[in-house]
């Protein structure tokens, strides 16, 4: 055994430190697969797989080295093989930049456009392949020197440029690692070409730039997930925070509720001792509207738990993903629709045009869950004054959940739902809810053959709110429902509101 490691170093001067890097790439391919599986990251599993290629290209050759000098044989396929290892590796590496840079994410057209071409080159490498294998030509290698090297130049002056201009720190590790690599393996692919007496010089420039490009990355895969760390504690810390001013809104005002019980019912039983049954009469309308304002007031600030809760594991999904900037998008608008709400929660009435932006943030938090799958649009009048227009905040909220969850949630295909907001005439202001649904008969059909039944108040609590409303117009509100149909098919549900304006 001995004598054969002195033998193959003795042929192979490089031997050591080529092992040397070999543990080295050894210990980066396990340590990325382990964080490829830790956190779905694409990056660490291009990289393990540029890793095991390299390893296996290296194997390859020192088996060669052992083989032709000690053996005194020749291996089969030994140059195809070796040209092909050699285009492989050199597109796992793009790739895996292309991702670890985040260029993807950000320059998603350009990086598309990227893939497409490394596909397209692996592609011709394997008719390459097939075609040397069965006619002993030196395709692979041409093609390697003629149009793998060129086109990866061109494209990695294309990733650099885009790189540069991104505002991540990872940057700083990859360009100056992957600047070293391919200086250093131009310098083996010039010295094998051009000196071809010199195969240890070739081999020793390459294992340099492998070595200086392995300490670039180990570097910047520690930025990286310090950079993934802080984003993912950051996130959660804002969870916690607006879980806990939700916990105690809502137990401030229950707290409150029970409070105001109290008061009104001594208040009560004090004017009936009197036998003033004009006041008390009075006083049991005034406690009436109080208690269903604050009943409404409780209701908008827990604005249904199942929403906020599904919401929150839809966000905690991209956050899983490391999909950083949807989950941060995301995130974004629900803080923003809570703050509304809890806003909201405070007021008797808002502007219309505070109720529509409301709407529109609770309708894009809702599309999450179906992958944005709905077209969302909203046609405003022009010339409408929605600032002086006031309605009951949250008056429009349960027919865009009932659109969403009981017309288009079970329809196949396209997905639209539209509101219109016009002034109808001079005391009138028309709202229409419009959804290509299933329709409300087929809605009710499903619902129907559900074995748990879930009794829905919440149209009942917004009519009761819109006529308290209204109580201080001239005019009282409208609601109608219209079933679309063409050719006796239903085609989606049409919900109309005219409310009044002075």
């Amino acid at each position: 055994m001995n004598e054969i490691i002195r033998s193959m170093l003795e042929h192979n001067p490089l031997g050591i430190f080529s092992f040397f890097i070999l543990g080295v790439l050894l210990v980066i391919l396990i340590q990325n697969v382990f964080f490829y599986f830790s956190y779905k990251d694409n990056a660490y599993l291009w990289y393990s797989l540029y890793a095991f290629i390299i390893l296996f290209d290296q194997t390859i050759i020192h088996y060669g080295v052992y083989s032709r000098n000690i053996l005194h044989k020749d291996i089969l396929f030994f140059k195809p093989l070796h040209s092909a290892l050699e285009w492989l590796y050199n597109s796992a590496y793009l790739i895996f930049v292309v991702e670890f840079g985040g260029l993807y994410l950000l320059r998603k057209k350009t990086a598309t456009k990227i893939k497409r071409v490394v596909y397209i080159l692996a592609f011709v490498l394997v008719t390459f392949f097939i075609i040397d294998i069965s006619y002993k030509t030196i395709l692979v290698r041409l093609g390697f020197l003629y149009l793998q090297v060129p086109m990866l130049i061109l494209l990695s002056i294309i990733i650099y440029y885009h790189l540069f201009q991104m505002k991540t720190k990872v940057k700083y590790y990859i360009i100056p690692g992957s600047l070293a690599f391919s200086i250093f393996s131009i310098l083996a692919l010039g010295t094998s070409l051009f000196w071809k007496g010199n195969a240890q010089m070739s081999w020793g420039f390459f294992y340099i730039g492998v070595f200086l490009e392995n300490i670039f990355f180990s570097l910047g895969l520690v930025v990286k997930q310090k950079i993934v760390l802080k984003e993912r504690n950051e996130s959660q810390q804002e969870l916690i925070v607006q879980l806990r001013e939700n916990e105690k809104l809502k137990n401030s005002l229950t707290k409150k509720l029970k409070e105001e019980v109290t008061k009104k019912t001594a208040e009560i039983i004090h004017l009936n001792e009197k036998a003033e049954a004009e006041k008390i009469k009075k006083i049991e309308i005034a406690f009436e509207k109080e208690i269903a304002e604050m009943k409404v007031s409780s209701l908008q600030s827990q604005m249904n738990p199942h929403f906020i809760f599904n919401s929150l594991n839809s966000i905690k999904l991209y956050i899983i993903k490391n999909d950083k900037e949807n989950a941060v998008y995301y995130l974004n608008k629900f803080s923003k629709l809570i703050r509304k709400i809890l806003s909201a929660s405070r007021e008797k009435e808002v502007s219309l045009q505070e109720e529509l932006e409301t709407l529109e943030l609770y309708a894009n938090i809702e599309n999450i869950r179906f992958k944005n799958e709905i077209d969302i649009t909203l046609n405003i009048e022009n010339n409408l004054n929605l600032t002086s227009i006031k309605i009951p905040p949250l008056i429009l909220q349960p027919f865009i959940e009932n659109a969403i969850w009981h017309g288009l949630s079970a329809k196949k295909g396209a997905k639209k739902l539209l509101v219109n907001v016009y002034k109808k005439n001079s005391d009138y202001i028309q709202i229409d809810v419009i959804d290509n649904g299933i329709g409300r008969k087929k809605s009710s059909e499903i619902k129907d053959k559900k074995l748990h039944k879930k009794k829905s108040v919440g149209l009942k609590l917004t009519e009761e709110r819109l006529t308290n409303f209204t109580k201080k117009f001239k005019n009282e509100y409208h609601l109608y429902f219209v079933d679309l149909e063409e050719n006796n098919q239903a085609t989606g549900t049409k919900v109309s509101i005219e409310l009044p304006i002075r």
